[in-house]
């Protein structure tokens, strides 16, 4: 029996032996098939968010006849079959939860040829779970989405949900599952939240390897030799260390600018309305009898065409010909007006030739516009993902294309139009737009509205975004004399960064804030986290007619200078004329943006070229980058979304006071930089009581409150400086008062006299 028991475990042992090499070899092809699962999956399912408008023509026809049709070609990356699978998890079950799948499939691919990352029946379990969770939990958060982000199975579960415990309800479900699968997931009992609630702090022994110990059990003894012998210990560590106390502060992390305001909640696009809802398209009618015409007038000047498309755009479409071989461009181009009056439209413009398409453009007014809302193209992942330092969405081009630029590049921006042709519209989609990327930390405006009725609603922004002078009381600037002073004290923080930039050794704000961020620059030294600056400028006509070159020269000198250190200009005007719009405002305003305009003068002021003549208004605008001219319907937001948005932001808690500016240089001083005391002004003792009393030393205070020009104020301050009745200047701080005391100050002022 012995015998016949060993010859059967040697026989099984010799099956088992010769299975094995067939059994590594099944897991050799499982773990192939599952990571090419994973990678086809992958591959078709991110192909898919891109391409599944495209494709979804082919996705509702008869897949068993089309699968198999070579004439039937997919944008999909993974072909017909990655068309169909992606549509079916992302589309009808899970949305983009299902990328969880492609996750398990590689791990299960790994696993199988031998090296297992995470424990495969955990790690299915929870990812199945998580993969459902959040399938509900996008469905509930995005219903109204054309791209259903929870997929049919969670998009259905959630109306479920919202109908039966109403949305308050559903929220509160999902939340407390969540918080439920995290606890499962991290398996957490009440002793953990107990003890998150000690912090100890370990330190690691070099001479131990991997040993802990528990610095409350350490006791460290000062030995007087080591103290002195050790380069590393100076004097001051060993008398920490005969305290029983070790300094062992960890390498500080990168500095976050954002971090005084960490709780700041950026807006959502609920406080906007999509104002395109409803709005009619250009219908197939229309664009062949368009067509017809066009061909039909070019044909009675005898000028033969090969090819005409069109393109459809919210407020215009555009009919792009190819003239026969022969035709001469300049022909066609002065056939504006008899087009024009054929289409009965209110204005037309070609395009002779289209850079680089080697077609003749011609655009043609909509008979119902479509209006652009802000809020859609603030949604658009070209907004949303593009990497830009300060990002602008305007509005959609000819093509239905969202309009991103980049103000930092710019640098800076000329905005022009006729009364009520949609400026202030597009200076509210260019704030609104910096407003929804940049944290308040990283953005500074500067707002100056001479007609006191553009910008005010902005005002709620004081202590989140704006920038003012110090003693300034309203922060939206509207009196020109103090336009002057904003203008210098621009230039005087130019001057500042520019010195910081040269201490730091970099060439442009960018680098300058990234080694500020490592931690590379001491603020003890003057260095500081620089936010960008944007002047906003509403009616710029309006400051040169009453104070001209007190104006233009100080703004050109940060107009040429400041794009380096990150202050760039948005200027606006409705009187395009030359006298305002000079040839040096043009020079550094190479980025220009025209709204419609009377006539081809005023377009030419612009934008150097025609054009913003036959604009049809009401938002439609050219865009001027440098050569192109990019013709783009102004997104809208109507006054009172602008002042939910404004109060959105105003409500949440924000700096102490705005950002201040410095105070604006005087030329008070002598060439030597010292100041005459031998004949005060006559001002100089109520100038110094005023300090006293208010125990803050600012020129502007002065200029306020004996109602004097800035340069006089600057002198007084010069003086009350010398006299040493106050310090001198700190940056953007007010100076310092010396005086505590109208007595102790009376004492210095009779022993003067």
């Amino acid at each position: 029996m012995v015998s016949s028991a060993i010859t059967r475990k040697k026989k099984k042992q010799a099956v088992e032996k010769k299975r094995k090499p067939i059994h590594g070899s099944i897991k050799l092809v499982l773990g192939l098939f599952f990571l090419f699962m994973a990678l086809f999956a992958g591959i078709s399912f991110i192909s898919y968010l891109f391409s599944w408008k495209a494709d979804q023509s082919f996705l509702d026809t008869e897949l068993t006849t089309n699968l198999v049709n070579p004439d039937i070609r997919v944008d999909n990356l993974a072909g017909k079959a990655g068309a169909v699978i992606s549509n079916l998890f992302i589309y009808k079950w899970f949305g983009i939860s299902s990328l969880i799948l492609v996750a398990l499939f590689m791990l299960y691919g790994i696993a199988l040829l031998g090296s297992r990352v995470l424990p495969l029946g955990r790690t299915t379990k929870y990812g199945l779970i998580a993969m459902i969770w959040i399938s509900v939990m996008l469905g509930y958060a995005l219903p109204q989405e054309a791209f259903q982000f929870g997929g049919g199975h969670g998009t259905s579960i959630a109306e479920w949900l919202t109908a039966l415990m109403g949305s308050a309800g559903t929220l509160v479900v999902i939340v407390v599952t969540g918080l439920a699968f995290l606890v499962l997931l991290f398996r957490l009992t009440p002793d953990h939240l107990k003890r998150a609630e000690v912090t100890r702090f370990v330190v690691s022994v070099p001479e131990a390897d991997a040993m802990a110990v528990d610095l409350d059990l350490v006791h460290v003894d000062f030995d007087p030799d080591r103290a002195t012998s050790d380069p590393q210990m100076t004097v001051t560590d060993a008398g920490e260390a005969t305290e029983d106390k070790l300094d062992l502060r960890a390498p500080m992390g990168d500095y976050d600018p954002t971090l005084e305001l960490s709780g700041y909640q950026f807006p959502g696009f609920d406080l906007l309305r999509d104002h395109s809802i409803g709005h009619p398209k250009v219908s197939d009618e229309e664009l062949i009898s368009n067509k017809n015409k066009i061909v039909e007038t070019l044909a009675n000047y005898k000028i033969k065409i090969e090819k005409i498309k069109a393109t459809i755009g919210p407020t215009i479409t555009l009919y792009e010909i190819i003239p026969a071989p022969g035709v001469r461009i300049s022909k066609i181009k002065n056939l504006e007006d008899d087009i024009a009056l054929s289409l009965s439209a209110l204005g037309i413009r070609i395009i002779a030739p289209i850079p680089g398409r080697g077609t003749i453009g011609i655009e043609v007014p909509n008979r119902k516009p479509e209006t652009v809302s802000m809020q859609t193209v603030l949604a658009s992942r070209k907004f949303l993902d593009n990497d830009f330092d300060l990002p602008v969405a305007l509005g959609k081009t000819i093509s239905n294309e969202t309009f991103v630029f980049d103000l930092a590049k710019m640098p800076h921006l000329l905005v022009a139009g006729a009364t009520g042709q949609g400026k202030s519209v597009g200076i509210n989609a260019i704030i609104t737009s910096l407003l929804y990327r940049k944290h308040p930390s990283q953005l500074k405006f500067v707002m100056i509205d001479p007609k006191k009725v553009e910008l005010t609603l902005y005002s709620k922004l004081e202590k989140h975004y704006l920038a003012k002078l110090p003693d300034f009381d309203e922060p939206i600037i509207t009196d020109t004399q103090h336009v002057i002073l904003v203008l210098q004290s621009l230039s005087a923080e130019m001057d500042k960064r520019y010195n910081l930039l040269k201490k730091a050794e970099v060439r442009n704000i960018k680098e300058y804030n990234d080694k500020f961020i490592k931690r590379r620059l001491n603020p003890e030294k003057g260095h500081m986290f620089m936010p960008y600056i944007v002047l906003v400028i509403d009616e710029f006509a309006d400051l040169i007619m009453t104070a001209g070159k007190e104006i233009e020269i100080p703004l050109t000198r940060i107009a040429q200078l400041a794009r380096a250190v990150g202050i760039h200009i948005i200027i606006a005007t409705q009187r395009p004329s030359t006298n305002i719009i000079t040839g040096t405002i043009k020079a550094n305003f190479p980025a220009r943006i025209a709204f419609r305009v009377p006539s081809m003068i005023d377009s030419r002021t612009i934008l150097d070229s025609p054009g913003a003549n036959h604009l049809v208004g009401r938002g439609d605008m050219l865009v001027s980058m440098g050569a192109e001219l990019i013709r783009v319907q102004c997104a809208y937001m109507e006054t009172d979304e602008v002042e939910h948005l404004t109060t959105f932001i105003g409500n949440q808690k924000g700096y102490p006071m705005a950002w201040m500016l410095p105070e604006p240089k005087t030329d008070s001083q002598d060439e030597s930089g010292e100041v005459s005391m031998d004949k005060l002004d006559e001002l100089f003792e109520e100038a110094a009581r005023l300090m006293v009393t208010t125990q803050q030393g600012s020129t502007s205070s002065i200029q306020r409150k004996f109602s004097i020009g800035y340069n006089r104020a600057g002198r007084i301050m010069d003086q009350l400086e010398a006299a040493g009745v106050v310090g001198p200047v700190d940056g953007s701080k007010p100076r310092q008062v010396y005086y505590h005391d109208l007595y102790t100050l009376e004492k210095f002022l009779n022993q003067r006299s």
